[in-house]
């Protein structure tokens, strides 16, 4: 009979972060195998629970016993099957030997290419405990865990030990071991409020019966309780809280039961940077630091705890107590920087080794400044102040704040500057250089920041090409893909009138300057820049043939791509651009074939009507695109090049181009490459041809 299926693996505490991909891997992997072996029906529903002591789910419409099926292999083709002398070949044999079959119980298929043999064979359906037990097993030796452990005397391993095991379908509990654990019906609430053994009667009643025990047993509601109980301790205290979705990810991890409680902290640590505040609190203890109306740090915190007691005295004093020594040690290493001196760290840069191929930590900052310098000054912006944030960018990373918390590099450089008297436009450099960190990040603000940023980015990308450390596969140990993102995302977004070609250019002469040894990386760096450009591109919805269009050209200028995709995209709108877009394609083509260099189309070698009407509108529009593309204005470039569509397609109606007679020959094909390159100035329009 179909009824709910629910399995539960009751642990120690699993791993906070990694506790809802567990739970999604774990659920994923025992529904496709259900359903692979056809005891899941095609509206089964499997959903997925996850609490810091159990991995679970239940799943609907869940057959006690398979269907009875027929089980079909393929073998080799009937062509290399048979010998000469009309017996099976040694192949067909040992597929015999292997699917069960006798010659006479195989039968024939195609694939619509080629005849095959096949096995088929009845199997009746089997009961559900033969196989559960096993599937969950094996759903577990697939899940991402870095490392396993084992416990007691077993030799069983898991990421935490285990103590439990539910597979109950309906009301019958399934027969099986996993893990060292034989399944049952009963598990356990929550660790101090619950006041026993759960016995879970009917898979129905599993989330009731955790909640009665303070469990929640959803991840997500969960997650929405702990939420929705911040949300409304904030506003009781007119606060807002900062963004901190990877630690509320966290925290619902850690707790079954959750009840927010409000601490604080004496407000003399407020002296300190809030984001050196804010980052203790979260990621040391797990609070949530609450900002006023103009998001100034107050000196309250939120706690998530696990426990719902009449009297919160003592939870919120003993957090309060713990969070003071983390707040201490954060005011003890700002005041330790700021008497130890900024700008005079800078000498102990040249110690510090950035790679061995690639020089000191000082080195890379005298080419930082150099390729901000050079940036700045295309920008018309003011060169010395660039290379000074450039200078200084990285002198943060030697100071004690950002060794104890390296996630605030950058954040630090900027505040140590201010109160050394940098000039603002200089601090604010510093600080953001590194953006964006992540996708979706905000970038650079001004020419001298984004200077700044485009340096260390180009520096990186150019000098680790250069030493051949270029990203490989999944590996990305230097992050040049994310430096690639930045740049594009930098050039593109804010936009900067730079070339791409001529920013890897400043960043090699900075590196060959030093005497340093890098191989030339132009093309590969830039053609690994546009790979990146067109996975950007297309995650943000633009047309695959339109993004190829555009790309194929090379395009350095990345800040006028949007406006070449936006043409693109009003070409293809016209009537004529799809005839147009194939004629580009059979033109390019036939120039491909031409096996000299073509001139440029004498007017005197012109003798058919179409080829003459043709070289006068190549004529005509040649100084018009040109003036449209210097422009900028793409769209009405490339709609003076669809006006040529009924010229184009009279001249492939009418004239001959491989004609025998050389100078007719190569006038007809230096005519056609006039015409290529005009139809090729904003795109490769041959891309859209379907």
């Amino acid at each position: 009979m179909n009824d709910t299926l629910l399995i539960e693996l009751r642990s120690e505490e699993l791993p906070p972060k990694s506790l809802k991909l567990l739970s999604e891997a774990f659920a994923d992997a025992v529904f496709s195998a259900l359903k692979a072996q056809q005891f899941a029906a095609d509206d089964s529903v499997c959903t997925s629970y996850a609490t810091p002591r159990r991995l679970a789910m239940t799943i609907t419409g869940m057959a006690g016993r398979q269907p009875d099926r027929v089980l079909e292999k393929k073998g080799p083709s009937v062509a290399s099957a048979i010998a000469a002398d009309g017996k099976p070949t040694r192949a067909l044999e040992g597929f015999m030997r292997a699917a069960g079959v006798t010659f006479d119980e195989l039968q024939k298929t195609t694939d619509g290419k080629a005849e095959y043999f096949v096995a088929r064979r009845a199997k009746a359906g089997e009961e559900l405990v033969a196989h559960l037990a096993d599937i969950v097993a094996q759903a577990l030796k697939k899940l991402p865990i870095p490392k396993v452990m084992r416990w007691g005397d077993s030799e069983h391993q898991f990421v935490r030990p285990v103590h439990g095991l539910i597979l109950l379908h309906g009301a019958r509990i399934v027969p099986g071991e996993v893990l060292g654990l034989q399944s049952g019906r009963r598990t356990l609430g929550h660790r101090f409020l619950s006041t026993g053994e759960i016995v879970v009667d009917h898979p129905a009643d599993y989330v009731a019966k955790l909640a009665a025990s303070k469990v929640i047993a959803s991840f997500a509601d969960r997650r929405a309780s702990i939420a929705a109980q911040l949300d409304a301790a904030a506003s009781k205290l007119d606060a807002r809280l900062n963004p901190a979705d990877g630690l509320l990810d966290e925290v619902t991890a850690l707790v079954e039961w959750p009840v927010v409680y409000v601490g604080e902290f004496e407000a003399e640590y407020l002296e300190v940077p809030q984001e050196c505040l804010i980052l203790t609190m979260q990621q040391n203890q797990k609070y949530f630091p609450l900002l006023d109306a103009a998001a100034r740090l107050l000196n309250k915190f939120l706690i998530v705890a696990n426990m719902a007691v009449d009297d919160a005295s003592q939870i919120i004093r003993g957090n309060e107590r713990v969070v003071r020594p983390r707040l201490a040690d954060a005011r003890f290493f700002y005041q330790q920087d700021r008497k130890n001196g900024f700008a005079n760290r800078a000498l102990r840069l040249s110690a510090v080794v950035y790679h061995h191929k690639l020089g000191s930590l000082g080195e890379r900052a005298q080419r930082l400044g150099r390729i901000a310098r050079s940036v700045a000054e295309k920008l018309g912006a003011d060169a010395n102040l660039a290379e000074r944030a450039a200078l200084f960018a990285k002198i943060d990373l030697l100071t004690d704040m950002v060794g104890e918390f390296p996630e605030l590099q950058g954040i630090m450089g900027r505040y140590y500057l201010l109160h050394e008297g940098g000039l603002p436009v200089v601090a604010d450099a510093i600080e953001q250089h590194y953006r964006p960190r992540f996708a979706g990040d905000a970038l650079p603000e001004g020419n001298i920041a984004c200077a700044t940023a485009l340096a260390d980015k180009l520096d990186a990308l150019v000098g680790f090409f250069g030493i051949g450390q270029p990203p490989t596969g999944d590996k990305d140990p230097f992050g040049l893909r994310r430096a690639a993102l930045g740049v594009l995302r930098i050039l593109m977004e804010t936009p900067l009138p730079l070339d791409l070609s001529g920013l890897i250019s400043d960043a090699q002469n900075a590196l060959l300057l030093q005497g340093i040894e890098i191989d030339a990386v132009d093309e590969t760096l830039l053609t690994f820049m546009l790979d990146r450009l067109r996975g950007m591109l297309r995650d943000a919805g633009h047309a695959v043939d339109v993004v190829e269009a555009v790309l194929a050209q090379r395009p350095t200028r990345i800040d006028l791509v949007p406006a070449r995709l936006a043409a693109v995209r009003e070409f293809l709108a016209l009537p004529e651009a799809l005839a147009l877009a194939a004629a580009n394609k059979r033109i390019g083509n036939i120039l491909k074939k031409a096996e000299q260099s073509l001139p440029e189309p004498d007017i005197a070698l012109l003798e058919e009507d179409a080829e003459k009407a043709l070289f006068q509108r190549v004529l005509l529009m040649a100084p018009v695109v040109r003036s449209h593309v210097a422009n900028e204005d793409y769209a009405d470039a490339l709609k003076v090049l669809a006006s040529v569509r009924a010229e184009v397609d009279r001249f492939f109606d009418e004239v001959m181009v491989n004609v025998s007679e050389p100078l007719l020959r190569g006038n007809r094909l230096g005519l056609l490459k006039a015409l290529f390159d005009q139809l090729n100035a904003v795109a490769d329009i041959a891309k859209l041809a379907v």
